[in-house]
């Protein structure tokens, strides 16, 4: 199949990668788990036989017309325990690399369905200047986008940093939440190459 470019022409892609069956049950699932991915999952509270303390009973057993009280850790009293005490753990799912794969197949032929590709010939700057970088977006009519380069040079990087809703990543860094994250990804002839023979 053919993808238009920006300046008008066009580019021959590979089916398998823009032309796939969008699948929603698929694209869902594996962006979920890359999300849990990103989980710190260091939440850490202490349950009453961790608590410093609370060794000694705090009054005798009977006689004293209080409710029975064996230590003063216990969850109801100031200073205790948790009752369900947070612990760290591990959120991250399994995904198999085909499934992973398919799901950035999935999503890219979808952009490209959709016109949310904008191919360029190419797209660096001399040096790093967010005013330039700005401007060229500006010429696109875009201001929310996901740039996705064969190689980030440090001039591009520095210059996108600072531009709000824009987002540098080269295409080993793709990931599933980016690419669905923006209106428009922003890329260039040579990323898409990588791409296919990424996905391939």
């Amino acid at each position: 199949m053919d993808l238009k470019t920006h300046s008008g022409g066009t580019m021959a892609v590979s089916d398998t990668v823009f032309g796939a069956t969008y699948n929603e049950g698929l694209v869902h699932q594996i962006v979920t788990a890359y999300m849990a991915g990103g989980r710190s999952g260091n939440a850490a509270q202490k349950t009453r036989s961790e608590v410093r303390g609370g060794g000694a009973k705090p009054w005798r057993q009977k006689g004293t017309g209080r409710a029975r009280a064996g230590t003063s850790r216990s969850p109801i009293w100031a200073g205790g325990g948790v009752t369900f005490a947070a612990k760290p753990r591990d959120y991250s799912q399994k995904v198999n690399k085909k499934m992973y794969r398919a799901a950035l197949r999935s999503i890219l032929s979808q952009a490209a369905a959709d016109d949310r590709l904008v191919i360029l010939d190419s797209l660096d700057v001399s040096e790093p200047k967010t005013k330039l970088m700005k401007a060229k977006f500006e010429e696109l009519g875009i201001n929310k986008a996901l740039v996705l380069l064969e190689d980030v040079t440090e001039a591009m990087y520095l210059s996108c940093r600072n531009i709000p809703n824009i987002q540098v990543l080269d295409v080993d860094g793709v990931n599933p939440v980016s690419l669905v994250r923006y209106p428009h990804i922003v890329t260039t002839e040579a990323a898409i190459k990588q791409l296919e023979e990424r996905l391939a």
